[in-house]
């Protein structure tokens, strides 16, 4: 089952609010089996310019969810955020479901014990002569998962790369978005 953890940025979380949020990002469980056990992270934001723009994540054991939506109504962005968030899972779901026919498995679980990303402390630079500084440092579980897989979530998740280990040679692979907007694929010698 979801929780949820709603903030807002230049914006009260009225308890209104805060319902509505949950009412929506609920109907996600249907997708899952097993109702995953996660918290939602919903960051609500309001703009001078009175759009208001909505950002959820979702770490989920094989899968993190993220979405971001804006409008002029802060209802309304709540409502495009969760259909685009749906549109995610079905995706993902019908991609997994294909390789796992494919594959002979029955069933994919996404859900579990919730592993990811965890930040950790930076250490001060040595000295003032250091020509860059490294402003933040993340651990993360490597998934099994093969390339395609990677690039989908690389995809769900807006970034330019995404670090995995190679289901099949059980190495660390990196898949990145080339500048034409196509995909590289980087395996390292272990």
């Amino acid at each position: 089952m979801l929780s949820f953890n709603v903030r807002g940025e230049n914006i009260e979380v009225t308890d209104a609010i805060r319902a509505y949020v949950e009412k929506r990002l609920s109907k996600l469980n249907k997708y899952f089996e097993d109702a995953p056990s996660s918290i939602a992270h919903v960051n609500l934001k309001l703009y001078p310019n009175k759009n208001a723009k909505v950002e959820v994540t979702i770490p989920l054991p094989y899968l993190v969810l993220r979405a971001e939506e804006t409008s002029p109504d802060l209802y309304a962005s709540i409502d495009l955020v969760t259909d685009k968030l749906e549109r995610q899972i079905r995706k993902y779901k019908t991609k997994i479901n294909r390789k796992s026919r494919e594959k002979g498995i029955k069933n994919f679980d996404l859900t579990g014990p919730a592993e990811g990303v965890q930040d950790a402390p930076v250490p001060e630079p040595a000295a003032p002569s250091d020509n860059f500084t490294i402003v933040r440092t993340k651990r993360v579980s490597l998934k099994p998962m093969d390339s395609e897989e990677a690039v989908l979530q690389m995809d769900m998740l807006g970034h330019n790369f995404f670090i995995f280990e190679d289901a099949e040679t059980n190495g660390t692979s990196i898949v990145y978005r080339r500048r034409d907007g196509r995909y590289g694929l980087i395996e390292t010698d272990e």
